[in-house]
């Protein structure tokens, strides 16, 4: 399974979209994607993983290290995320705490528009 990645700009955030595996093979092409947003400017991201099949602890990974550097510029990184098998994933891991976890992008950016 390959790893398709879609980025868009919504109401001042960079959604990312994300389907596939994130896994040790296709997790740098993720890393790539976020580092390029944030160096650009892009500091306020939404990662969708709602199509994601598989998480390995690469992929942690890389979404905490993107979480780092936006913070590092005052910035959020939110994931939106429904499916059970990757929420336990963030529970197990304390990333739950860590994360804002949301529904839906829209839930995402409502939650920074209250």
């Amino acid at each position: 399974m390959d790893l398709s990645l879609e980025v868009r700009p919504l109401d001042g955030f960079q959604v990312v979209e994300v389907a596939g595996e994130i896994d040790v093979y296709t997790a740098p092409r993720l890393r790539e994607a976020l580092a390029d947003l944030i160096e650009s400017g892009h500091h306020f991201v939404i990662v969708d993983v709602e199509h994601v099949d598989f998480l390995d602890s690469t992929g942690l990974g890389v979404l905490v290290g993107g979480l780092k550097r936006v913070r590092a510029n005052d910035g959020t990184l939110d994931v939106v995320c429904t499916r059970e098998r990757l929420l336990k994933i963030f529970e197990i891991t304390g990333l739950a705490k860590v994360f804002g976890i949301y529904p839906s992008v829209d839930d995402a950016l409502r939650a920074h528009h209250d």
